[in-house]
């Protein structure tokens, strides 16, 4: 493995004291060690919010995944609801259509038992362990831990002793209802990944992500010594890793090492600068890994020392930031104040959350490379989230992008997991015409998770980006530009003048037609239904309404909620006559009773099919 470093400022002045930012590259050989066979266990939430499209998709991820997997690798696959439920035993990946088969008899059900389910995928591992394996259980979950053990300290805690025993963890959440601090908890804490699936069909490309990396492992447990000269300090580091000060003296985990990607660690030095010129110490960098060879584990270290050139005042200003150092040390420090934004969103302080954000884009503005797409791109993200927090629509899924985005640009170094999110702005309060007439005609369309903006104009190169307002993206829309201008470098656009709607004839300055039926109507009324629960018209997506679960107690069939969100203990009043046990139902609101305890079914009922 090969280590390098960048310094964000090349000359530090001589006689003063400074900051710089030193950005460390490990990049695996390029020939690599063969491919390590895999331990996979896959644990699917089935539970009753995961029915239709996110179970679907999670189910159809899963054969990918296992399609890209050889006759030498193991994996086991865990169910889980209300309990976890082994569908298949751990076995080699020899029979792919029997194991296929196996995930097409997954359906949703119950509430959301997560820490049973990890656990006995953490069996189903540990029984085929080998230390020339990746071992990896891989979560899927739309919801939150509700079931069994909930507590997060003592998940977490759970999940930190399976690293330690050589078990990592890496967590998937579907949709809006999980909790991403929990599951970015667990990812941590397991020595894996988190990935948020915004979109149910992002599922495939996100578990390419992963199986890539998993394909490529080519070093583990890289630990990183910093041991800063006399005249230095260690003032911060800026990733996400977990970290330890020993004195003057910081040990940094960096994780696995892949071959398709590269390991980076930053850290931001406060210098006491000598008097004299000429090449200065600033620290030693020493680290460790493990690497199999010949079929066995073994530990490997080495050496990087790390200095600067002390000049004249003068020689340092003459000089500018590195260009690479300050894009990636800008995304990781954006990274924290987002992760500030969300704490004092959270605590009710929006106009704090939205200050934080403020005062980032101040400090960008001035200092990006405006040949940088990304810290552009970067920007208009802030840009959006501290409007919508200032119009007070923070909600669930701008929480998940923010969170997302902070914990990827604190671990990876992957273009394609930077900047997700698809929760755009509106387009509905642009002006609509029928007619491109003298403009430039645009498309808005998510590509591997992001909403990104293409011409569709001939005369245009459609495979660029376009800097485009993300309070106006809205997917699948179309867009009329005054005009688009190449970036200084060529290699995307910038949207200028005028932005408007285009839309067909007849339906100029018209608001945007709602899909999928709209939402599901509010009464406030309890359901009334006449039949049996085949009499129910079917469907086969959730949606906006809430799911209940008939089951039997006793004697007795009740009705329980199972969406996140509601207490699954409460007693329902349901319409008797379409209980039906084991039916998942499609409510269209379901309201807690004056005083509490118990809940009424309002509004229209559906019977979900899967």
């Amino acid at each position: 493995m090969k280590a390098a470093f960048t310094l964000s400022r090349p000359v530090l002045p001589v006689g003063s004291s400074s900051k710089v930012d030193v950005l460390v590259s490990f990049r695996a050989d390029a020939q690599g060690p063969a491919r390590r066979g895999l331990n996979l266990s896959l644990v699917i939430d089935r539970s009753g919010s995961m029915a239709g499209a996110p179970l679907k998709h999670a189910l159809q991820a899963s054969r990918n995944l296992i399609e890209r997997m050889g006759p030498e690798d193991w994996i086991s696959i865990v169910a889980y609801d209300d309990s976890p439920m082994t569908v298949l035993a751990p076995q080699k990946v020899q029979d792919k259509a029997a194991i296929e088969k196996v995930l097409s008899k997954v359906n949703a059900a119950g509430c959301t038992n997560l820490t049973g389910g990890w656990q006995a995928g953490v069996g189903h591992v540990k029984a085929q362990q080998a230390q020339e394996r990746i071992n990896r259980v891989l979560l899927l979950t739309d919801g939150q831990a509700n079931v069994g053990i909930t507590r997060h300290d003592d998940i977490i805690s759970r999940v930190k002793e399976s690293a330690g025993a050589g078990i990592a963890t890496t967590t998937l959440g579907f949709g809006s209802s999980f909790n991403e601090d929990l599951l970015i908890g667990m990812a941590g804490a397991g020595e894996g990944h988190f990935y948020f699936i915004q979109s149910p069909d992002d599922a495939e490309g996100v578990f390419g992500i992963e199986m890539e990396g998993l394909s490529s492992v080519a070093a583990q447990n890289l630990v990183v010594t910093l041991q800063p000269a006399p005249t230095v300090k260690v003032a911060s580091v800026l990733n996400r890793y977990r970290f330890e000060a020993r004195g003057q003296q910081v040990e940094v985990g960096l994780g696995d090492v892949y071959t398709t990607e590269d390991r980076q660690l930053a850290v931001e030095l406060a210098v006491d600068a000598g008097a004299t010129p000429g090449t200065a110490p600033l620290l030693t960098l020493a680290y460790k890994y493990q690497a199999v060879v010949d079929g066995s584990l073994k530990e490997f270290s080495g050496e990087l020392p790390v200095t600067v050139t002390l000049g004249s005042e003068e020689e340092a200003n003459a000089l500018s930031a590195d260009k690479n150092v300050l894009a990636q040390t800008s995304r990781l420090r954006i990274a924290q104040v987002k992760d500030r934004a969300v704490e004092l969103a959270d605590q009710g302080d929006l106009k704090g959350a939205s200050q934080q954000l403020r005062n980032t884009i101040s400090e960008l503005s001035a200092n990006i490379d405006k040949s940088s797409f990304e810290l552009i791109e970067e920007v208009d993200q802030l840009e959006h989230y501290a409007k919508r927090i200032e119009s007070k629509k923070y909600d669930a899924v701008i929480r998940k992008e923010m969170r997302d985005q902070s914990y990827q640009a604190g671990t990876r170094s992957r273009n394609d997991l930077a900047l997700r999110g698809t929760a755009g702005g509106s387009a509905d309060e642009l002006e609509a015409v029928s007619s491109a007439e003298g403009g430039v005609i645009v498309k808005c369309e998510r590509e591997g998770g992001k909403l990104r903006v293409r011409a569709v104009s001939d005369g245009y190169d459609a495979s660029f980006n376009i800097q485009f307002p993300r309070s106006a993206r809205e997917e699948g829309v179309t867009y009329v530009v005054e005009k688009l201008v190449p970036s200084a470098d060529g290699t995307f656009y910038r949207a200028q003048g005028s932005i408007k709607r285009l839309v067909v004839a007849g339906q100029e300055r018209s608001a945007r037609a709602g899909s999928g039926g709209g939402a599901p109507r509010k009464t406030g009324k309890a359901s009334k239904v006449t039949g049996s629960a085949k009499d129910l018209p079917t469907t086969n997506a959730v949606g906006g309404g809430v799911l209940v679960q008939c089951v039997k107690e006793g004697s007795k069939l009740r009705a329980r909620v199972v969406s996140d969100g509601f207490d699954p203990n409460l007693n329902m009043r349901f319409p008797r006559d379409i209980r039906e046990e084991g039916i998942l139902y499609v409510v269209d609101e379901v309201i807690e009773v004056s005083g509490g305890g118990s809940y009424i079914a309002c509004g229209d009922i559906k019977r979900l099919v899967q």
